[in-house]
């Protein structure tokens, strides 16, 4: 997939833990895991906003696009 979710950088360079993160944005820590594992097929812009204002950071320190080495697969 050429999109790839680097929640979990972020995560550790912020020092916060997958459980705390979840109960601070609002969503399960089971729905966190989906999209932090690059397992998630989408994600609402609300809750990269909380992601954002969670961790401090940028949509592109968290998002990051990966150009596909054989787009004709």
């Amino acid at each position: 997939m050429p999109i790839n979710v680097n929640l979990d950088v972020m995560m550790a360079r912020r020092h916060i833990g997958a459980g705390e993160l979840a109960e601070k944005i609002g969503i399960t820590p089971a729905n966190l895991s989906i999209l932090k594992n690059n397992k998630a097929r989408a994600v609402r812009f609300t809750t990269l906003e909380a992601l954002c204002r969670a961790l401090d950071c940028q949509p592109g320190d968290i998002l990051e696009y990966l150009p596909d080495p054989d787009p004709d697969r």
